[in-house]
């Protein structure tokens, strides 16, 4: 398996060799040259492995280069019990709530959201990796509250790696800015930025395209644009796929298709989705859901991509969800039109901002099967309470991709909704829907007394500039003896 820029300008590479760096050398997003197929036979062979052998066979498709036992050993610790609850990722049949509705539970890791089932794995193949080369990395994203404190739970402490991380400040909950800025390791950089989150993505944008100054300080990217985050993302389609299909009795298993619902916001998680289905994963539509920074929905709607600006970007009650730039549409519209049409429509959105895809609009909803929609606070706030009346907290995140689920199954199709993150790191939104307080887990308790620690900048390159040159690991660093 090679990997090559969606921009052209990089030679062909193997998964080691681009899992360190986030962004290409040309400043576009690293995607495989072509796809391995997910036969029939070979998910029917999958049926009966756990998760933790599960994610060696799907991972290993995509990480060619890396020894099967090595994989095994990476899996083994990112996925084992003392950091995931067996099964890793349960599968609940809503259907009381309507026939044919699942919720893929992805938010049981140590910080309680589905980046963490990326993020662990990141963590161990990364220093695996920088062991191999004898390198160091230093680790520079941005996050609208999940990334950030999965990325930090993984790598903290870790020789050899340090985080900076930028969040967009006060736009965060509350638990989640506790997840970030509790963490004292010596390793671990939080960086509040006065703005939103695209504000945040487009600062690790202008210093990863600063060719000199990231080799100098050897950064690197695990947010989203990471195509090891995406690898690891489709573990879980391939997971729940089989948990569904071995349930149903209507038809042989490997002959049903399924719906797939995801709340989005930067479109990792969907464009994993994408790649399992282009593979073979029977998947019928992937359902694009989101808040009211609704530019996915225009897109895939009308065809019409109009990334919004920072003043535009609303904070709503699904904060994660908060982005009006996803970056990860990159890598689906070079898959869509081709290196050649791709090119000219990425120097159109540039240059004017827009994209009209709108000759596109039927061959995405026919053909790669994606539909969207988005939801409202108070249509949030609803679905929590129907979830509720079942027995089930969800949080605002998830209630978004409920919400349209509702709205777009279709009889015989069972629909799966990713979960996002358990409802502890929303309270909030959750006693407002419910109308009462609600429970505080011992552990939330604690989490938010801890002392909090974080540098704010302004929305400047400078001042970021300055922190990592103070701050960023070396071969030398005293952290590395």
């Amino acid at each position: 398996m090679h990997y090559i820029s969606t921009r052209g300008g990089m030679r062909a590479a193997r998964f080691t060799e681009v899992l360190l760096s986030g962004l290409a050398p040309d400043g576009g997003l690293v995607v495989p040259v072509t796809l391995p197929a997910l036969s029939r036979d070979r998910l029917e062979t999958w049926r009966s492995l756990d998760y933790v052998a599960l994610a060696a066979e799907v991972i290993g498709l995509f990480a060619t280069d890396v020894p099967e036992s090595d994989l095994q050993n990476m899996t083994a610790a990112a996925y084992g019990p003392q950091r995931f609850p067996a099964p890793v990722v349960p599968v609940r049949d809503c259907s009381t709530v309507a026939a044919g509705l699942h919720l893929v539970g992805l938010s049981e890791g140590p910080t309680m959201a589905f980046k963490d089932l990326a993020m662990q794995f990141l963590g161990q193949a990364v220093p695996y990796v920088l062991g191999k080369q004898g390198q160091v990395l230093n680790i520079l994203g941005a996050t609208s509250g999940d990334t950030g404190s999965a990325a930090e739970h993984a790598f903290r402490g870790q020789d050899a790696v340090s985080v900076f991380m930028l969040s967009p400040a006060d736009r965060m909950s509350p638990v989640q800015r506790a997840q970030m800025y509790s963490l004292h390791d010596p390793n671990i950089y939080n960086v509040a930025v006065e703005g939103v989150f695209d504000d945040c993505q487009n600062l690790v944008k202008a210093l990863s395209n600063d060719p000199a100054f990231k080799a100098q300080y050897s950064l690197g990217a695990v947010n989203s644009i990471n195509i090891g985050r995406i690898v690891a993302q489709a573990v879980y389609y391939v997971w729940a796929w089989l948990r569904v299909t071995d349930r149903t009795e209507e038809r042989r298993p490997s002959d049903l298709q399924v719906d797939v619902c995801v709340p989005s916001g930067n479109f990792g998680n969907i464009y994993a989705g994408h790649l399992v289905r282009s593979m073979g994963l029977p998947v019928r539509r992937l359902i694009v859901a989101t808040n009211e920074n609704n530019v996915l929905e225009e897109f895939f709607s009308t065809g019409i991509y109009t990334p919004r600006s920072a003043e535009a970007t609303l904070a709503t009650s699904s904060p994660s969800m908060d982005i009006s730039k996803a970056s990860n549409l990159e890598r689906f519209l070079w898959s869509l039109l081709g290196p050649g049409r791709f090119s000219h429509a990425w120097k159109e959105l540039e240059d004017s901002g827009s994209l009209d895809l709108s000759d596109q609009v039927e061959r995405m909803r026919e053909e790669l099967g994606f539909v969207a929609m988005s939801s409202s606070h108070a249509e949030r706030l609803e679905t929590i309470r129907l979830m509720s009346s079942h027995g089930v907290i969800v949080d605002p995140h998830t209630a978004d991709g409920i919400t349209t689920a509702l709205r777009l199954m279709e009889p015989g199709f069972p629909t799966l909704v990713l979960e996002t993150a358990r409802p502890e790191k929303f309270l909030d939104t959750v006693e407002e829907a419910l109308g009462c307080p609600q429970p505080v887990p011992d552990s939330v308790s604690k989490l938010l007394a801890l002392p909090q620690r974080k540098t704010t900048i302004p929305n400047d390159e400078k001042p970021l500039r300055a922190i990592i040159a103070e701050n960023a690991v070396t071969a030398s660093s005293p952290i590395l003896r």
